[in-house]
């Protein structure tokens, strides 16, 4: 059943971050275009003044700084009391940070970890006591399938994206019995900004050039391995309307299988060292068979 199926559908209220471009603007759009109420932010919202224009009633545009906490609690509060209600929070701010790990600058690596990680960490307390208190709400998290498994030269934003799998999978079960709900939104490629405008890129040392090089030839990085983010859409309005949203969801057609893949790969090495694993119990170690 495709969302444009579904009838009825009840309006909520929906505050979202990194909104003027890429996922977010689209989203955002799609929202309104359903009668959903939207605050959505960016750090520039001069780039929502259209939508400004085209919905004024039902959207709310926030100049928002996810680093910084004080100003997310007062955007968050703001957009629930402007609109009487909050229903879903999407961390969708973030970027890429390009390069080999020791390639890495230590501010451009301090940036990204406040945006992408202690960002959407400030998003969800700010979030949390108004969820608590009316025994609802649903929290959505855009993760990656590089939270799941890394490339080269993306070790660094993977590593921000793992941080979000572990605080969400741990703010879920803590959260379970107030009637609030937690979804990591996992996609794959897709041909948005993230490796344009949005991205940043370190200093280059010149034995890592191979390795960037052979980038573009990897499993899930062909062309036609990377996703139209109109097409996405309608997937997330059908989740934000589910009474029972997933944990963990794909966005496209590359996550599963290879996670699959790389999963099956991950569980037969981990076998085949079960035994020394179990040895570092407390068993002998004249025991071992290496």
């Amino acid at each position: 059943m495709t969302y444009k199926q579904k009838k009825n559908i009840m309006s909520k209220t929906i505050f979202i971050t990194g909104a003027s471009k890429g996922f977010g603007k689209i989203w955002v759009e799609s929202f309104l275009k359903r009668g959903h109420r939207v605050a959505a932010t960016s750090r520039n919202i001069n780039a929502l003044g259209d939508l400004a224009k085209k919905y004024s009633e039902n959207f709310l545009p926030l100049q928002l700084d996810i680093t910084n906490r004080s100003e997310v609690i007062e955007m968050i509060n703001k957009a629930n009391s402007h609109f009487g209600s909050l229903d879903v929070v999407i961390n969708n701010a973030g970027y890429g940070l390009f390069g080999a790990i020791e390639e890495l600058a230590e501010q451009d690596t301090k940036d990204v970890i406040n945006a992408n990680i202690l960002g959407t960490l400030w998003v969800t307390q700010a979030a949390l006591p108004i969820f608590r208190k009316q025994r609802s709400g649903h929290i959505i998290q855009l993760s990656s399938v590089l939270g799941l498994w890394s490339l080269p030269t993306l070790g660094i934003y993977s590593a921000t994206k793992f941080a979000v799998e572990g605080l969400s999978d741990a703010l879920a079960q803590e959260v379970a019995g107030l009637g609030i709900h937690v979804t990591l939104v996992e996609p794959n490629g897709y041909n948005t900004e993230f490796g344009g405008s949005s991205a940043v890129g370190s200093q280059s040392i010149a034995d890592y050039d191979q390795v960037k090089a052979s980038m573009g030839s990897g499993e899930g990085l062909q062309p036609d391995d990377y996703g139209d983010p109109e097409a996405t859409a309608d997937a997330i309005n059908l989740l934000i309307d589910s009474k029972n949203p997933p944990l963990r969801f794909f966005l496209g057609k590359v996550g599963l299988p290879k996670t699959t893949r790389i999963y099956a790969e991950r569980l037969a090495e981990w076998n085949s060292w079960s035994e020394v694993a179990k040895a570092a119990q407390g068993k002998p170690a004249s025991t071992i068979n290496l």
